[in-house]
């Protein structure tokens, strides 16, 4: 008995000091409105239930009753959760704040410490030699490539247009961005439309779901607990990060023998002229650039190459892939934007697709591009970013006043909910691509589906250009239809729906 009294003291005196030891913090943001939250435990009724498939409208709960920044601690941690488009622009615009969350610690074993998920210096150097491989000339080369694998996309959804039954659209897309950004980050055809590299896309579908799970539960974060709890699928995990891995460094092997063999020969164009199985002239992959990059005159090892190529497929299929499903799905159920959107597009490039859709043209696609922006706006595939603040965050704010958001203060950026807090967006619920028309959102921190700041998308002229290519063919070949049911968001590594993206397609006739 005397035992248990004593245990129980012990643990109310260490109660205490932790709770003591962080008044300072507890005061600092004392102006920020949120949940009670039980001492050391948090704010356990209000988390209680919270799902990936109702987070969305828990979210919108909880705006209504303490606004669009509030505060939450969690044992000893203290996060913030902000849809505030105001202190959003301050905190991603900032160049001191830009450490990734350490949650992002999940990705490290898929990706090392590339440029999506390293901080300080290495993310600093690594950003400046990856910019070049997004310059116009290099984005030039891969139009030819989304038209490719677009019209494999075309072909592989005849089956479905019947113009009678629904279907989810997504795992087509989502084959067809694997496809697209495997050619053009590294050169290689993994054929995941006809069942090509099975092994290979296969694992990379596998990894991004474990992912995405282990992302929204807390204590699998900590890779021990993930394999003590679940150890079937670390060893599922290992296998498929093999396979990836492996293959990668394949191909990134292959492409470094290729260019030395270049190098030796004193023409650097000869990996460009080379042509390959089908003919066609091949073109420079992002990996190529990489492998003529260094860092202080060193140049990367195999190892950073491939941190940085694993990002890219990573980055470049999964969100694009979503993107395209929302925006298929937003033009089924809304016929005059759909009919809207043709008459451009035969505009641009005739209605027999007798002119070819260059970099330039799809640049003059404005009623495209706003069509994208308005679907990006209602479901950003990335819905939610995260921010470690590793020194104090000083803030001026309208509402808020002058503050301080305490080193060591975790904080989490919602990008689904920012519009809904913004004047310049009427009707926000609502698919409106001509808002787009009448304003530049796109300078506007009300408006980030890219992240903004240091930090932002380094890939998103690569993704508009995608997006643009692959609707085009899909609306010149189809009549999409407002069949199967409706989308119900739920939060994953990026936005899903737990109905799948459903809608119906009939072949267009001229």
């Amino acid at each position: 008995m005397h035992v248990i009294i004593l245990i129980v003291i012990s643990l109310a005196v260490w109660g205490y000091f932790i709770h003591a030891s962080r008044k300072s913090r507890r005061d600092a943001v004392k102006n920020i409105d949120g949940p009670y939250n039980i001492p050391l435990l948090g704010p356990l009724h209000w988390a209680y239930g919270v799902t990936p498939q109702n987070i969305f409208r828990k979210a919108l709960e909880t705006k209504e009753k303490y606004g669009y920044m509030i505060k939450v601690w969690i044992l000893n941690r203290l996060v913030v959760i902000s849809a505030d488009p105001e202190m959003n622009e301050q905190l991603l615009s900032s160049i001191q704040h830009i450490g990734k969350h350490q949650l992002y610690g999940v990705l490290h074993q898929w990706l090392g410490t590339g440029l999506l998920t390293s901080n300080g210096q290495k993310w600093h150097s690594r950003r400046k030699i990856i910019t070049p491989t997004f310059h116009f000339k290099i984005l030039e080369q891969f139009v030819e490539v989304f038209h490719q694998q677009s019209a494999v996309l075309v072909q592989c959804l005849a089956s479905q247009a019947d113009g009678k039954s629904a279907f989810d659209i997504y795992p087509h897309v989502c084959s067809a961005t694997l496809d697209i950004i495997a050619e053009t980050a590294m050169g290689t055809k993994v054929k995941a439309q006809t069942n090509g590299t099975m092994d290979y896309t296969a694992a990379v579908d596998e990894m991004t779901k474990v992912t995405a799970w282990r992302f929204f539960n807390t204590h699998l974060h900590s890779d021990i607990i993930f394999t003590i709890l679940h150890p079937f699928k670390k060893m599922r995990m290992m296998k498929n990060l093999r396979i990836m891995h492996e293959f990668t460094r394949k191909v990134i092997k292959e492409r470094r023998q290729t260019l030395e063999q270049s190098l030796a020969e004193n023409s650097l164009e000869t990996v460009q002229n080379e042509h390959n199985d089908v003919g066609s002239k091949r073109r420079m992959a992002l990996l190529d650039v990489l492998l003529q990059s260094s860092i202080n005159g060193q140049p990367l090892s195999d190892d950073d190459i491939r941190e940085e190529v694993d990002t890219f497929m990573f980055e470049g299929h999964d969100t694009t892939a979503t993107a395209l499903a929302f925006t298929l799905y937003l033009l089924a159920r809304h016929p005059r934007v759909q009919n809207k959107l043709l008459a451009e597009i035969h505009e641009a490039c005739g209605a027999d697709n007798s002119r070819p859709c260059t970099i330039m043209s799809l640049n003059e696609m404005k009623y495209l591009e706003c069509v994208i922006k308005e679907s990006l706006r209602l479901y950003p595939p990335v819905p939610m970013i995260a921010r470690q603040i590793e020194e104090d965050f000083k803030y001026k704010h309208s509402s808020y006043g002058e503050g301080i958001i305490p080193a060591g203060t975790e904080m989490a950026i919602i990008l689904f909910a920012m519009s809904e807090n913004s004047p310049i967006f009427k009707n926000p619920a609502e698919f409106l691509p001509e808002r787009h028309e009448e304003m530049n959102a796109g300078t506007s921190f009300h408006y980030i589906p890219f992240s903004a700041g240091p930090r932002n998308c380094i890939g998103q002229k690569f993704a508009m250009l995608e997006l643009k290519v692959v609707l085009i063919h899909v609306i010149q070949a189809y009549e999409l239809l407002p069949l199967g049911q409706s989308v119900e968001p739920m939060l994953g590594l990026v936005l899903r729906s737990q109905t799948g993206m459903q809608l119906g397609m009939k072949k267009r006739t001229n």
